[in-house]
């Protein structure tokens, strides 16, 4: 019997961990303002389900650097959808102000069943946050 239970915990943790692995990784999308500045956004997604959040801005020569960080953990739902969670208690501090609570991003990536020559990048597609400037970006896998 003890053999049996430990046989379906590593199953089920293989294929946890194995549903985790594609859509971990370090996801990117840097703007260029006017050829004066720079938007550059990197989000994190680590295998043990936590992700580190950055953005940094520089709008012009005339206005100083800019850098915000979010962080707190992630899940994957039905459709590819994954969510955002940040723990006001432990994981906002002053270096780390952005809360994720409430964000969903879609995973896109090519149908493995698509034949065409169609590119279609790795990318996650924000489409709702309470952080009003982050809905509609997308950041691509690299």
């Amino acid at each position: 019997m003890k053999t049996i239970i430990l046989l379906l915990l590593v199953v089920i943790t293989t294929s946890v961990y194995s549903q985790t692995k594609e859509y971990t990784g370090t996801y990117n999308r840097d703007y260029d303002i006017n050829g004066e500045g720079i938007n550059k956004y990197t989000l994190d997604l680590k295998a043990d389900g936590t992700f580190i959040f950055h953005n940094y801005r520089k709008i012009s020569a005339k206005n100083p650097e800019e850098n915000t960080y979010g962080k707190g953990t992630w899940k994957i739902e039905k459709n590819n959808v994954i969510y955002f969670y940040t723990n006001k208690e432990t994981e906002l501090d002053e270096k780390h102000t952005l809360n994720f609570t409430n964000t969903k991003a879609r995973y896109i990536t090519k149908n493995p069943r698509d034949k065409s020559d169609k590119d279609v990048k790795t990318h996650l597609r924000f489409y709702d946050s309470e952080i009003s400037w982050i809905k509609g970006h997308q950041l691509f896998k690299n």
